[in-house]
């Protein structure tokens, strides 16, 4: 197992390198980690999922409104049952709630037979059209005027955070060096197939060599991409700001609520989360700034207007948190995933907003991909089963249960109060295979700090234990 984040990258000829250990590339990792190659997952932050995999809506998607035939379609379908499947054996909390499409007006009203027939066509028989009086009787809570709606009932809620850090923990679990806080410059050396050529790439911490390169790098895969010669596609970053309600806002809602899709994405909805808060989000904002990921006052008055209408209440819940995420947006309404293999490459571009739900099947789809172009896999082996901590409200919690705590207290001493954090869980995540490198990282492990009072009360008793931690190189030199 090699984890590194300072230092000399280890001078090895990689078989795979992946740029970019966000949701889809700490998936394909996982899934290149299930044949005996040389890979190495590489990320310029100091952890895995920490762009735009750690901020978005985590909806489960069920891929019903996607363009039917398109690449997407195929994908989402597939990664939606693998996941599910991948969640129940490792523990990632996943609430199949439903989603509303809701008309507020009649041309909206009219657009749902429509998207009952595209989901029809993208293999998802289960959507119907339902009424007002329905509608009201699902959602009591929800603002006048609602004409009638598309219930999806495969729609569900997931934690993104233990989703991308349980790919990588199994990838590196099965061999996989993960290098973080490493920083991919210049890519040369890859010619053509023949001979021994391979990749040569510059990165903050050394140089970096491969025979073949998959470039997961979401908003700067473009960037990437320009680098081996190609203009597939231009990411634009797309915005999207949320608002997180407290726990309490909770009863208000008991579906995704959804609005009538518009081209620039989903739209505002309303959505509960798998740690009992609801969210309401996000906007869709194209900019030039790949960095922009602060909320502004603009794009939260929207939202708060956007809410009002589709659930009134909500606006009077006290506000836990807002967060501002970075989609990968590019001017192609489909997947980019392209192999060069005179190059020994693969580009996975245009990953928006059901990356989450398609990541597994865009790894399988891409390590094809890699075989087609020459890589030889040899056989594929199971990889040792990881069991991830709970983050999800709707199972039990380690303060929860008796037996945990009966076999060490630690999980019985609550360090943060908001989100019923114990001692215990902070200090498993800190040994963990892959630790946090960060408070925030801590956060996304743990919930510690992310509850009412957003750290004010826990926060130093949080920061005393993170930075009392051992730090895995540290434990491995006293070996």
């Amino acid at each position: 197992m090699t984890v590194t984040t300072t230092g000399t990258l280890p001078d090895t000829l990689h078989d795979v390198i992946v740029v970019g250990a966000g949701v889809v590339g700490s998936a394909i990792a996982r899934e290149l980690a299930r044949h005996r190659l040389r890979t190495a997952l590489v990320d310029a932050s100091d952890d895995v999922g920490n762009g735009t995999s750690k901020a978005n809506t985590a909806i489960l998607h069920t891929g019903f409104d996607a363009v039917p035939g398109s690449l997407e379609s195929r994908l989402v379908r597939d990664g939606q049952r693998r996941l599910a499947a991948y969640a129940a054996e490792t523990g990632i909390p996943v609430e199949p709630l439903g989603a509303l499409l809701v008309a507020w007006d009649r041309e909206q009203l009219a657009a749902l037979p429509g998207l009952a027939a595209k989901a029809e066509r993208n293999g998802y028989h289960d959507a119907r059209l339902i009424g007002a009086d329905e509608v009201r009787e699902r959602e009591p809570h929800l603002g006048p005027g609602a004409l009638g709606a598309l219930h999806v009932p495969g729609e569900s809620i997931i934690c993104p955070w233990t989703t991308t850090l349980a790919y990588a923990t199994q990838a590196v679990r099965g061999g996989v060096g993960l290098h973080l806080n490493c920083r991919v410059g210049r890519v040369t050396g890859v010619t053509g197939v023949t001979g021994g050529a391979h990749h040569e790439i510059a990165t903050s911490r050394g140089p970096l060599r491969g025979r073949y390169l998959v470039n997961a790098a979401g908003l700067y895969a473009d960037e990437l991409d320009r680098e081996l010669g190609h203009t597939d596609f231009t990411v634009t970053p797309r915005r999207g700001q949320l608002i997180v309600f407290d726990k309490l806002a909770r009863e208000l809602v008991r579906h995704i609520l959804l609005p009538v899709p518009t081209a620039l994405g989903k739209g505002v909805l309303v959505a509960p989360t798998v740690y009992g808060n609801v969210l309401l989000g996000p906007t869709a904002e194209d900019l030039d700034d790949k960095q922009a990921t602060a909320s502004t006052a603009e794009g939260l008055d929207l939202l708060r207007q956007k809410g009002r209408r589709i659930l009134p209440e909500l606006l009077d819940e006290e506000i836990t948190a807002v967060y501002a995420g970075l989609r990968a947006a590019t001017e192609h309404d489909d997947y980019r995933i392209r192999s060069r293999p005179e190059q020994r490459y693969v580009a996975v571009g245009s990953i928006r907003s059901t990356g989450l739900t398609a990541s597994m099947a865009i790894a399988a789809y891409v390590t094809g991909l890699l075989a087609d172009a020459g890589l030889d896999l040899g056989p594929a082996r199971e990889l040792e089963p990881v069991r991830m901590p709970n983050l999800g409200e709707a199972f039990p919690r380690p303060y929860q249960r008796a037996d945990l705590i009966a076999a060490d207290p630690e999980y019985g001493t609550l360090v943060c109060h908001c989100e019923r954090v114990s001692r215990g869980e902070i200090r498993d995540a800190l040994a963990a295979t892959i630790p946090p490198g960060s408070l925030d990282g801590l956060r996304r492990r743990t919930r510690a700090g992310g509850g009412r009072c957003q750290g004010f009360y826990c926060g130093p008793a949080v920061r005393e234990l993170f930075e009392a931690r051992e730090v895995p190189q540290a434990r491995e030199a006293r070996r």
